[in-house]
């Protein structure tokens, strides 16, 4: 069983889609061991507790440098024993540091379809403007492994979703988030434990 570690920052509702998913089965070679967040306020927190699942609170304020917040993260995953990290609505940007320690191990969903819409400065409701003021007909979700390009990393699975007339940034989210993100996230997650487990059997078997 792989371990999982959320790394959020807010409300957590792609947080929520991830533990729906574990209780339904749909996510069967993962549990969510941990729960980090950049902020003692989110509500991630209290929806990881609910569940039972362990907390740590890294503050920017209390690691403005983005080296010594990567260490510090580094040092509480390693602690867990993390095999996957999944940034569910995480508002800081890992160091390279952190992306390399875990390379092909870091997984982050964007509300677009990357390469639209992407990169530094396009997160949250930004994402959904910026695809209403280009007036595209269809956006989406994208999950992606993380490297030290801001939504740089190789693509894992896409899900397309149409914008409509009289759509609003507010509006769009949350269909992207309904259609897609919700959908995207749990399914790439389970599919990289199942890889990462039959890996570590495959191990085991040749060391037997």
């Amino acid at each position: 069983m792989q371990k999982i570690a959320v790394l959020v920052s807010g409300g957590g509702t792609n947080l929520q889609a991830i533990l729906d998913a574990q209780d339904s089965g749909i996510i069967r070679d993962g549990r969510v061991a941990l729960v980090l967040s950049s902020s003692p306020k989110a509500y991630a927190l209290e929806r990881a507790r609910n569940h039972g699942i362990e907390t740590a609170v890294v503050s920017r304020k209390e690691y403005p440098d983005p080296v010594d917040y990567g260490r510090k993260a580094i040092e509480i995953l390693d602690a867990h024993e993390i095999d996957l990290v999944v940034l569910a609505g995480f508002l800081s940007i890992l160091s390279k540091e952190v992306t390399d320690a875990y390379r092909d191990r870091i997984i982050n969903v964007h509300p677009a379809l990357i390469p639209s819409f992407c990169g530094d400065g396009y997160y949250g409701l930004r994402v959904h403007q910026a695809a209403l003021d280009y007036g595209v007909k269809v956006t989406g979700a994208t999950v992606h492994f993380v490297n030290e390009v801001t939504d740089g990393g190789k693509i894992i699975l896409q899900k397309a979703v149409e914008v409509k007339d009289g759509d609003t940034p507010e509006t769009l989210q949350r269909r992207v988030m309904e259609e897609a993100e919700w959908e995207l996230l749990p399914k790439a997650v389970q599919m990289l434990c199942q890889q990462f487990e039959q890996g570590k059997n495959k191990e085991k078997g040749c060391l037997q």
